[in-house]
């Protein structure tokens, strides 16, 4: 039968190298090990029980749930409580310490509480039934070619319909443990971790991670809240942060428009180095910054947009037609083509990354300077191609704003840092020159006067929420008059019930049928324009708006469906947690992210009350 999750009814564990899903009647959904990127083992999320998945829930299905994390960390509860009890299932991931381990530990609080749990794994995207062996001490291994999983648990489990189930009561005081371990089926069987070690330990892991947060007012929580699902998106042996735990949850129910997101993208170092570093963050923003100048050394016309986990370039898509996608929404997608699209605007987005770094105290990288003028090199003929943009549109390339915007702010960046240096002096000018070349062309093909607007491409008629990063790079002052008739054309077209729409599907052949929802990063950026423009009320209220999104364990999704008032898209995802976190910080400090990025482009900004 299929799933009735929504989206917004999962919550995330994680041990910084993969991550899983868990609904709110207990089940495990989405699980890949042994990381982000491999084959899930647990792929109901997009199919249904028999695409693998693992359910610990009270069998009184009228038991009232309720859940949370337990404060400034990743150890999920799930409480049921019935007529004759009340029991806690506390599911986590500890931190790799040659193990890779997923703990549930159910723990009986008040009188009594039965409990079924319903084990099916099916590896390889939800496609191969493993063979299952019981050992004399009750451990159940399911091995299928190269991958091997082994539960250990007190409970007695029974084989049957290709299921392994169990049936248990827990009273007051009393704990059952379940033990998941992943390892190459070559290798000895690894050591059973001790539960309550591994508890303690990954609670403190976490705790003393949040600690590090400072006061953001009034938003502390869910600002650390965001921080704790972006460390639990980064892969800790390589510094590299995915997009979202997840593949092919649709922007449109029952639509194609599904990704797979278990890559990192260029487009979002800026503003995830921004979102540490602002923090006090050093250590993950230089792990972030270590990673993208691994991913993108080599010759700049054979950058991608998007890499793998340790900066793996081949990502090839494909369909497992096994799987019939989240509520019927096909087709599955593994792997992303997009990786192989021509996106102009991530060379801007690197070239401030580099520079965001340098200002805020990360010592300059030993490539930074030969790989700007790599960079340059090639980028002086190539920001004259049209490209598929910031949207990945697969309707064909156009000459986008936003990547001729995003192309000024890499000769605009390149020659600020090569002024500072004080010994490029030719080529600072050179780079000023083609960045003056570059906003001439701007203002002069991509502003439509009959619309007081900027345009989504040139000669186009269409508004797309990616404008509002002209003023937000500093490429025109906030309070330009086309920069105000061009925030004014985006709320007219692009607003939905409070929301924002990247741009009006109907409207555009991005190569796919019309229809998605609202996109919320686009949203968090309307905030800080607003920010910038001294419109502090306006500002706050949408801020508000897109918090109380957040389901309740304070994770967000990639886009929201005003109408059905539900979330859509992979989840969690890094945007949306990214956008919360600089909107935070731009309503909340003096100087925050907005700010400090106009700056960099020698724009005046106005100045929000700090909190």
């Amino acid at each position: 039968m299929p799933l009735t999750s929504r989206i917004e009814d999962y919550a995330l564990i994680g041990d910084c190298e993969t991550a899983a899903l868990v609904s709110r009647d207990g089940s495990i959904d989405w699980l890949c090990f042994p990381r982000f990127d491999s084959p899930a083992s647990f792929a109901a999320l997009l199919g249904t029980p028999e695409n693998g998945r693992w359910r610990i829930a009270a069998t009184d299905r009228k038991a009232r749930v309720s859940r949370r994390y337990r404060p400034d960390t990743l150890v999920l509860e799930t409480t049921f409580e019935t007529k004759e009890g009340v029991a806690t299932v506390i599911d986590f991931m500890p931190l790799r310490d040659g193990t890779n381990d997923l703990i549930r530990l159910v723990v009986g609080q008040e009188g009594s509480v039965d409990f079924s749990t319903d084990f099916v794994v099916r590896f390889d995207y939800g496609r191969t039934v493993p063979w299952v062996t019981r050992a004399d001490d009750g451990t159940i291994t399911a091995v299928a070619g190269p991958d091997r999983l082994i539960l250990s648990t007190p409970v007695p489990l029974e084989g049957e319909d290709l299921h392994t189930a169990g049936s248990f009561r827990v009273s007051a005081g009393e704990q059952v443990p379940f033990v998941l371990t992943y390892s190459p089926s070559t290798t000895p069987r690894p050591t059973q971790p001790d539960v309550q070690a591994a508890l303690a330990n990954t609670e403190s892991f976490w705790r003393d991670f949040a600690a590090r947060c400072p006061s953001v007012g009034a938003w502390t929580d869910v600002v650390k809240r965001s921080l704790i699902t972006l460390k639990a998106l980064t892969y800790m042996p390589t510094g590299g942060i995915v997009a979202a735990a997840t593949t092919s949850l649709p922007e449109q129910i029952g639509g194609p428009r599904n990704w797979d997101y278990r890559y990192c993208w260029l487009r979002d170092a800026t503003m995830t180095l921004q979102a540490f570093m602002k923090l006090g963050y050093y250590e993950e923003a230089s792990a972030w910054r270590e990673w993208l100048m691994r991913a993108i050394a080599g010759a700049p016309e054979q950058m991608q947009i998007m890499y793998g986990l340790s900066g793996e370039r081949n990502l090839l898509e494909w369909e497992p037609h096994w799987l019939g996608g989240y509520e019927g929404s096909r087709p599955v997608r593994i792997g992303n083509a997009a990786a192989e699209q021509f996106q102009l605007d991530v060379y801007g987005e690197v070239a401030d990354a580099m520079m965001q770094a340098a200002a805020g105290g990360l010592q300059r990288h030993p490539r930074t300077r030969a790989l700007s003028e790599v960079i340059m090199n090639y980028l002086e003929s190539a920001w004259r191609r049209p490209d598929e943009g910031i949207w990945e549109v697969r309707g064909g390339a156009q000459h986008f704003t936003h990547s001729k915007v995003m192309a000024w702010v890499a000769f605009h960046r390149a020659a600020n840092m090569a002024i500072k240096s004080g010994d490029r002096p030719a080529f600072a000018e050179r780079c000023q020159r083609v960045a003056d070349e570059i906003h001439e062309d701007v203002c002069r093909k991509a502003f439509d006067t009959d619309l007081g607007s900027f345009v989504q491409a040139y000669g186009s008629k269409t508004i797309d929420a990616s404008l509002l990063q002209i003023p937000l790079v500093g490429f025109l002052p906030a309070d330009d008059p086309r920069v105000i008739g061009t925030v004014k054309a985006i709320e007219t077209m692009l607003m939905r019930d409070g929301f924002l729409l990247r741009y009006n599907t109907d409207h555009v052949d991005d190569g796919l049928p019309p229809g998605e929802g609202a996109f919320l990063v686009c949203t968090f950026w309307l905030a800080d324009v607003y920010v910038l423009q001294g419109r502090e009320d306006d500002a706050r209220r949408l801020y508000e708006r897109l918090v109380g999104l957040c389901n309740d364990v304070g994770l967000l999704s990639e886009e929201y469906d005003p109408i059905a008032e539900r979330m859509l898209g992979n989840f969690p995802q890094a945007f949306s947690h990214i956008g919360l976190i600089n909107t935070a910080l731009n309503l909340a400090r003096r100087t925050g992210p907005a700010e400090e990025r106009v700056e960099a482009s020698g724009q005046p900004v106005a100045q929000a009350d700090a909190v």
